[in-house]
């Protein structure tokens, strides 16, 4: 047989290479989810002492929160979502949303009144793939009524994006809805999220997706030469 035209040989390269990318994608999110606590190195972030509110915050696998903490972390989203999500295409649904809080992958920051030790903020987060991209990815922020305002949310967001530049992740994403300002102006104007390119065009109904998803890209990480080891 003849030797194969050099497009075939390209294609197949490329494919060999993407498979590559894809698998050290993976590789940097499994090792990301066996970390006992990502946050072992930010020690300086575990406090928060703001504008009149103290907090203590800690990093932990869905698996390792107390039944008690799950239950609060599910009321506090009922209590400032449901609404929303009731007005949008997607709709609420007590035993679906519980059962995404509690998936194995579900990582969680839990801010606890340094004071009583009762939760007052919780993000659940995941480390994971998106279109092959290894990323973290934001599912819900949530913060009692008393402890808003004081900086509190901007802090637990800068937590993520410095677990994700740790561990090598290519950018933070959530989801926010369109028809929540308060969302859009935190995240796209106070932390500079953009919409991200997989973020649907395409109207579902008349008035379009209820929903956009946005990103940050994560800096690179600066190679130490060989000349500057030492």
């Amino acid at each position: 047989m003849g030797r194969k035209s050099a497009k075939s040989l390209e294609k197949k390269l490329r494919k060999k290479e993407e498979k590559a990318c894809l698998k050290a994608s993976l590789a940097k999110v499994e090792a990301a989810n066996k970390l006992e606590d990502p946050m072992s190195t930010l020690l300086p972030f575990k406090k928060f002492e703001r504008n009149g509110l103290s907090s203590i915050i800690e990093c932990k696998r869905v698996a390792d929160l107390d039944k008690d903490t799950i239950e609060w972390a599910f009321q506090l989203i009922k209590s400032n979502m449901q609404s929303l999500y009731e007005t949008s295409d997607w709709g609420w649904n007590d035993r679906e949303k519980k059962t995404e809080l509690t998936e194995d992958k579900a990582w969680y920051l839990i801010a606890r009144d340094a004071t009583n030790n009762k939760p007052v903020a919780c993000v659940h987060f995941r480390f994971d793939l998106e279109c092959d991209d290894e990323v973290v990815y934001c599912y819900e922020i949530q913060i009692v009524p008393e402890a808003r305002r004081k900086g509190l949310g901007k802090f637990l967001m800068q937590i993520l994006e410095l677990l994700a530049h740790k561990t090598d992740m290519k950018k933070v994403m959530l989801t926010t809805f369109k028809h929540n300002p308060v969302g859009e102006d935190f995240f796209m104007k106070k932390l500079k999220y953009a919409v991200d390119e997989i973020s649907p065009e395409e109207p579902l109904f008349d008035d379009g997706y209820s929903y956009v998803i946005l990103s940050k890209i994560m800096p690179e990480k600066k190679k130490v030469s060989a000349g500057n080891s030492a």
